[in-house]
């Protein structure tokens, strides 16, 4: 080897982001392993095969980027990045098989700078730990320029979803706070007036309210996340 071609190599190793997987599939850590370190400026330097694990060896090698699936044994991955949350100082991608926005919320909420689906991995992941290094935040299959229009987003999202209404319901019930009637609720959606009615029977049943009235009161008291109906 020339004394260059010594000193690239020796650039390239100071600079590669250093990375610990975390999972508990032997296969999956491999396969890991093996897609990112053919890329010339990432290197694993550990494993962990659960949370436990996880959280010593983070503390130990104290990496540039922690890889951490969700669902590990005896701690899961939240549980883990709640416990690496003031004493691990790099960064985190999570990935998992399957996300729920309130799983999305906590993971970034306690740091984690990356969110990428396991179907998605091979394609995606050398690209979120690009845009993670370089400041920025990944989930699901982008990039996510603006954290906090993100984060409101699925903050609205987990509350509509926690009373089990629809899209088309939560805007029922922003009208119906609005003072909207039923006729005037099926002119602004252009559907029939029967469907308005429809609509609100269910969330009447759904939220257990009798009236229009306590109807109101519940969104305002359970901070229902209402849109803003211009009519």
């Amino acid at each position: 080897m020339s004394a260059s071609t010594a000193y690239e190599s020796e650039i390239r190793a100071r600079a590669a982001t250093r990375i610990v997987i975390a999972d508990d599939h032997p296969f999956v850590r491999d396969a890991l392993k093996l897609m990112l370190e053919a890329e010339p400026d990432l290197k694993v330097v550990g494993a962990a095969t659960n949370g436990v694990d996880t959280v010593e060896r983070v503390c130990e090698l104290q990496p540039d980027l922690l890889l951490l699936d969700l669902k590990m044994p005896q701690k899961s991955g939240l549980e883990a990045l709640s416990d690496l949350k003031d004493v691990y100082k790099g960064k985190t991608i999570l990935f998992a098989a399957e996300t729920e926005p309130p799983q999305i919320v906590k993971a970034l909420h306690l740091g984690a700078r990356g969110i990428v689906l396991k179907d998605a991995a091979t394609r995606l992941l050398v690209e979120s730990i690009r845009v993670v290094m370089a400041g920025g935040y990944w989930v699901g299959m982008q990039a996510v320029p603006n954290l906090h229009a993100y984060l409101l987003n699925l903050i609205q999202e987990v509350e509509r979803r926690k009373f089990s209404l629809t899209a088309r319901e939560l805007e029922i019930v922003s009208a119906v706070v609005a003072g909207l009637s039923n006729k005037e609720i099926a002119q602004h959606f252009k559907i029939a007036e029967d469907t308005a009615k429809y609509h609100l029977s269910n969330i009447f049943d759904k939220l257990g309210v009798s009236t229009r009235l306590e109807l109101a009161l519940f969104s305002v008291n359970q901070k229902l996340p209402l849109k803003d109906i211009g009519f």
